[in-house]
């Protein structure tokens, strides 16, 4: 439910080398590059694909994800809104956020069949977004980026009742009033990804789990926009089999025949049932190495502690592989070794579990980002390539403009001047949706031009 900005930025963050001479920053990345950035690139429509696992391991995942909170707590009845949805905007948001929204809605409407519309502001609607300085956000929740409360309408209302019971998800019968606060000081991109993960979670499962590799509801943050997965669990949760106040063994009797009905090709797979449940101990390792407040050598010690207890507790999932990934990620400036050697080894698992996805194109730019520091600038044109249609179906434009940064050294280093100038065009543009304003833009052009020997 809580969006936090450390992982986020984790996930997203580019590559990482030793600190750029003064010379090597000024020359490759001129005054006149940064200031030709061009219009920002946004998507258009979202391709997504079905969930591949049998609907016996998805009813499981939704009755976890629906009666059970992250922290543990049990949920007793299910909830969500009856009869159609609303949603409104207070001003103030960025310009960014309304075409997102609106997209968002569209996809709402046509993949998980939920009636769900736009109301102006002032307008009594069951969903109102309200959008704020992140620092004055945090201030009352200093972990989350973005979050989402139930039985409050506005920020103001949010502030006088914090502390109360009407804050308790658990104690809900019915959805009626519920807010999304987001920040209205980040890349386009982050108030994107924290406008789907809100929604969703505002409309349909309270919880994450770390086992899911194809689903926004997953801490880990790979996916930022809804998944074919995503959608089956919210047009399930909206199905008319379902209604508010039913228990978890009253929904896991109708469920089979819901999804039976809704994704009927998951009938034919097989496979085990996977429940096996994470380890409160695992969580916190992560939560250590990537939350805020530690110090960057109890980080890497707290990853490689995170292998450990996913290797000891049989675990051979998306949570093995993104502990190798966290530690790849925390090493990389004091063991390059150990840090590609984690890579590879999250690349492995993420290879046998989702195959060209999201999870490989983020490794793949981190090994492509080795190769170029290395003078391999032909291996970082393959894996840069490599990773860039998973980055595109992903929709994640600072992980896109970044694989193109380093494919406009690469060529810049193989003598294909004319070909790494359009690349590095096509970056930029990217760069704007991804991470913002132009000194952002500009920050990570430097940053990757230094990784080229």
């Amino acid at each position: 439910m809580l969006h936090f900005s450390v992982l986020s930025a984790f996930v997203v963050s580019g590559c990482v080398s030793t600190v750029p001479s003064r010379d090597v920053a000024e020359r490759r990345v001129t005054p006149e590059i940064v200031q030709a950035i061009p219009a920002m690139n946004q998507f258009g429509a979202t391709q997504t694909s079905a969930p591949e696992r049998s609907n016996a391991q998805i009813a499981a995942d939704f009755l976890e994800l629906s009666f059970q909170m992250e922290s543990g707590r049990q949920i007793e009845r299910l909830s969500r809104f009856e009869g159609p949805v609303t949603i409104t905007v207070a001003p103030g948001a960025p310009a960014s956020l309304s075409p997102d929204l609106d997209r968002l809605i569209d996809r709402l409407r046509t993949e998980a069949r939920i009636d769900i519309r736009r109301v102006p502001y002032g307008t009594q609607a069951n969903i109102t977004v309200e959008t704020l300085p992140r620092e004055r956000m945090q201030r009352f929740v200093p972990e989350a980026a973005c979050f989402v409360v139930p039985r409050v309408t506005s920020w103001a209302e949010f502030r006088r009742a914090r502390n109360s019971r009407d804050m308790d998800w658990t104690t809900l019968e019915v959805r009626e009033r519920v807010a999304v606060f987001l920040p209205n000081d980040v890349a386009p991109q982050e108030v994107r990804d924290c406008l789907h993960e809100e929604v969703a979670q505002a409309m349909g499962p309270l919880n994450d789990l770390y086992r899911l590799d194809d689903s926004v509801f997953n801490d880990d943050n790979f996916h930022a926009v809804l998944t074919g997965f995503d959608m089956l669990i919210l047009r399930a949760y909206y199905d008319d089999a379902i209604r508010s106040g039913m228990t978890r063994a009253e929904v896991a009797a109708v469920l089979p025949g819901i999804l039976a009905r809704l994704n009927p090709r998951g009938e034919g797979v097989g496979g085990p049932v996977d429940q096996s449940p994470t380890p409160r101990a695992w969580i916190e390792a992560i939560e250590t190495a990537l939350g805020p407040g530690t110090r960057a050598p109890e980080r890497v010690i707290a990853a490689d502690r995170a292998v450990t207890i996913a290797r000891q507790s049989g675990l051979s999932d998306a949570r093995l592989a993104f502990s190798y990934f966290a530690l790849g990620r925390l090493s990389l400036a004091t063991d390059v070794e150990g840090s590609v050697n984690a890579f590879l080894a999250a690349a492995n698992i993420y290879d046998r579990i989702a195959p060209g996805g999201i999870h490989a194109a983020h490794i793949d730019m981190q090994l492509a980002a080795f190769a170029l520091s290395s003078g391999r600038a032909d291996e970082a044109l393959r894996l840069s390539g490599q990773a860039l249609p998973a980055a595109t179906r992903a929709q994640n434009a600072s992980l896109l403009s970044t694989l193109l940064m380093i494919r406009a050294e690469a060529l810049d280093a193989m003598g294909r001047a004319s070909e790494a100038r359009q690349v590095r065009l096509d970056s930029l543009a990217w760069g704007r949706y991804g991470f913002g304003n132009t000194a952002a833009v500009g920050a990570r052009l430097t940053e990757v031009a230094a990784l080229a020997p």
